[in-house]
């Protein structure tokens, strides 16, 4: 859980035209849209929809992606959901996702705004959640507070705690204390993460279970998926969510394993899609995806550098390795590729998932690689081995169907919560 006290406390101290100014930068950068800069302030010009409304907040792509079924879950009750993140890079995935799924006027999304109190407090007297819920680790004071001064119930869902983060709480005890208690309940990813939130504050800490292991399979375009292989007639494998420091590793991966499997295909999803250019010069001018270039037909190297098609790309290849591993970033969300029935590979560095990457090895569908050659020789071993890789694929497909129920335990969770809420301040 991160608790970006530096942050807030700067915000507390910067005024108004100052934040508008960074928010205005930041659209230079890409970070934020301008004509939805207004949301960052809570001025909104859509009126409350009548009856229930869910807040959740999901900070970024990943907590965006995992809270989708619980989306779903909720789409089946009564009242509606306004959902808000942080980046473009998830306000651009649900543009794409919530019409599939069908919760179009189901689910209301916007930007959150940023942790000022008057800005806060606009967002709240508009909106009048019911109840509110918060994704894995961010945590904002002012909003918290407001919230809870409001009587609306809180809810920390998939939370997680690292050990480093376990420490800087422990030396402020009271404010853990004080913070944590906001919260109705949490929900933690893991008995680990649910044990360090119970050494904290006594709030009701619920049964462990990551929702990211309870997403369905990501979504893909049929017609595409059958164009684009088509074009593919070698042995393919992806290496998926690439950080800066492994571009060259997998480049490298790939000149040695073409040497002995002639047409082979790698496919390179950046985490970050605006590095497609950077690693397709990298890779001596490889087409991109996002420039509307195939794949080459003979083998090669492709940069699949586009938001939201994980799913279609993986689909491409019956082997994956998950990045941010091989670098000290703690890694990518493995349970994607082996939702999907891929047999996957990631490196020595996944304490960002260190739960589903034990999970998933334990029950074979995935391995631990210590660096690009072991890498090179995992690939090549893959790919000489069809049925084996298959067989491992199988295998992850079977232990994530263990979790499908967690989406709809977190839903109800969540709708009795609302009503809790919704009954306190209706005695009020």
């Amino acid at each position: 859980m991160t608790l970006p006290l530096a942050a807030w406390a700067g915000l507390t101290r910067v005024s108004a035209p100052a934040l508008r100014a960074m928010l205005r930068r930041r659209v230079t950068r890409g970070k934020e849209i301008a004509t939805r800069l207004p949301e960052r302030e809570a001025i909104e010009t859509m009126a409350r929809p009548a009856g229930r409304l869910i807040w959740l907040h999901a900070a970024s792509l990943g907590e965006t992606i995992s809270i989708l079924p619980v989306l779903c879950a909720l789409a089946r009750q009564p009242g509606t959901v306004l959902l808000t993140t942080g980046t473009v890079t998830a306000q651009r995935l649900l543009a794409q996702r919530l019409p599939d799924l069908g919760l179009t006027g189901r689910v209301i999304q916007r930007f959150v705004p940023l942790d000022v109190p008057a800005w806060v407090a606009r967002f709240l007297d508009h909106w009048k959640p019911d109840v509110a819920g918060f994704v894995e680790s961010e945590i904002w004071p002012n909003t918290l507070s407001a919230a809870s001064r409001r009587g609306i119930p809180l809810m920390l869902i998939n939370a997680r705690l690292s050990a480093r983060s376990l420490a800087r709480w422990q030396m402020a005890p009271k404010s853990a204390r004080t913070i944590l208690g906001w919260f109705a309940m949490i929900h933690p990813q893991s008995t680990v993460d649910g044990d360090r939130f119970s050494s904290l504050s006594p709030v009701r800490v619920l049964p462990a279970g990551n929702l990211k292991l309870a997403a369905p399979p990501l979504p893909a375009d049929g017609r595409e998926l059958n164009h684009l292989s088509s074009l593919i007639g070698g042995p393919t494998w992806v290496a998926a969510s690439l950080h800066r420091g492994e571009d060259e590793i997998v480049l490298a991966a790939h000149r040695r394993l073409a040497a002995t499997h002639p047409g082979l295909l790698t496919i390179i999803v950046p985490r970050h899609p605006e590095r497609g250019e950077a690693i397709a010069a990298l890779a001596g001018g490889a087409p991109r995806r996002s420039m509307g270039q195939p794949p080459p037909r003979s083998g090669g190297v492709w940069i699949a550098d586009t938001v939201g098609e994980l799913g279609l790309i993986y689909r491409l290849a019956p082997v994956a390795f998950v990045g941010g591993s091989l670098v000290r970033h703690g890694g990518q969300n493995p349970a994607e590729a082996a939702r999907l029935g891929r047999a996957v590979a990631v490196g020595p560095f996944t304490t960002n998932f260190a739960d589903t990457v034990a999970l998933l090895r334990d029950g074979g569908a995935l391995i631990e690689i210590a660096d690009g050659e072991a890498l090179t020789t995992w690939i090549d071993a893959r790919l000489r081995d069809p049925w084996g890789t298959t067989a491992m694929g199988d295998k992850g497909v079977r232990l994530l169907d263990g979790f499908s129920s967690l989406p709809t335990e977190i839903a109800d969770m969540l709708a009795g919560l609302a009503e809790k809420g919704a009954a306190s301040r209706g005695q009020e």
